[in-house]
C-alpha cells in the first residue's frame, strides 16, 4: 500500500480509529499524512511551528519559529483535513536517531580509513546505501559499541560520533539525563562545525524537544523501519510490480539474514 492520505485515510477508517483514538506512531512522512502536510522538500514542512526548511542562513541560530495554531486548507503546505488529533501523535525517536546517523555518514570522509571500515562491518548493505547513511537501528548499536570505528574516527569526526552517542543514550531511550539539554546543544553545535544542514529530524531536536515523551524508549518504530527499507529494496527489484514471487523472496531474505534463528527453528 503506497504511502498516501487516501490510503492512510482508508486503513484508519477500516480499523476505527475515530472509535478508539489509539496514539499513532510512524515515521515523519506519516506523521505529515496523518496532520495532512504536503511532502516532499516544502517551506512549511513541519507539524508544529512555521519553520522554513529553506531559510538556510537561519538554520541553527533562530530556534523560536511562529507556532501552528490552525491547520488550514491550501494554507502553509497544508492539503487535506488532519486525520488524527494533535496529542495522539508521537514522534519517532529510532527514526530520529537514524536521520543523526545518515547526516554523520554523508560528511564523513569518504576516502578515509573509518567509512571504508562501514563496508567491511555490514558487507550486506550496497555501496549507494553507506553512501547514503542509510542503516537500520541494530546496525547503529553495533557501531556505538565497535571499538575499531571508534578509533578510526579522528579529529573533527570523532568529537560529533561521541556526541550523537551521549544523545542516543541519554534520551532517545529509556534514560533520560539531567544534562540532557546541554548534551543536545553540544551535538547540535558539532553538526554545524561539520557542516550538516538543518533537515527536519534536526529541526525537531533544534526546536520542540519538549514534544518528546519522557520516555523515548517506550515509543519505536524500529521493526517499521526495518521493514520499510527491505520492501523498498524489493520494489526495486522487481520494478514496483507485486507478485506472489516478490513474498517469498522477501522471506528468503528474512531466513538469510538470521541463519541462526532459521536453523533452531529446523532443529525443533
Amino acid at each position: 500500500m503506497k504511502e498516501a492520505y487516501e490510503n492512510l485515510k482508508q486503513l484508519l477508517n477500516e480499523l476505527e480509529y475515530s472509535k478508539y483514538g489509539w496514539h499513532i506512531c510512524g515515521d515523519l512522512k506519516i506523521v505529515s499524512l496523518l496532520k495532512v502536510l504536503q511532502l516532499g522538500y516544502t517551506k512549511y514542512c513541519c507539524i508544529l511551528c512555521e519553520w522554513e526548511s529553506r531559510a538556510k542562513t537561519l538554520h541553527y541560530l533562530k530556534r523560536d519559529w511562529p507556532q501552528r495554531k490552525a491547520l488550514k486548507v491550501r494554507e502553509k503546505n497544508v492539503q487535506h483535513p488532519a486525520l488524527a488529533e494533535w496529542h495522539k501523535v508521537l514522534l519517532p525517536p529510532p527514526h530520529i536517531k537514524l536521520g543523526l546517523m545518515k547526516n554523520f555518514v554523508k560528511a564523513m570522509d569518504r576516502t578515509g580509513s573509518a567509512f571504508k571500515y562501514l563496508a567491511e562491518k555490514f558487507p550486506r548493505l550496497s555501496e549507494a546505501k553507506i553512501k547514503e547513511g542509510v542503516f537500520v537501528g541494530p546496525q547503529v548499536r553495533k557501531l556505538f559499541r565497535d571499538d575499531m570505528f571508534n578509533k578510526l574516527l579522528q579529529g573533527d569526526k570523532k568529537k560529533p560520533w561521541d556526541a550523537f552517542r551521549l544523545v542516543s543514550a541519554n534520551f532517545l531511550g529509556n534514560i533520560r539525563a539531567q544534562d540532557y539539554k546541554q548534551l543536545f546543544e553540544d551535538m547540535l553545535s558539532l553538526y554545524h562545525k561539520l557542516g550538516c544542514s538543518i533537515f527536519l529530524k534536526i529541526h525537531m531536536l533544534h526546536s520542540h524537544l519538549d514534544f518528546f515523551p519522557d520516555n523515548c524508549g517506550m515509543v519505536s518504530d524500529e521493526h517499521a523501519e526495518c521493514f520499510h527499507q527491505e520492501i523498498a529494496t524489493m520494489e526495486k527489484r522487481y520494478q514496483g510490480k507485486w507478485f506472489t514471487y516478490m513474498l517469498i523472496d522477501y522471506c528468503w531474505t528474512l531466513a538469510r539474514n538470521a541463519p541462526e534463528q532459521l536453523h533452531k527453528g529446523q532443529a525443533k
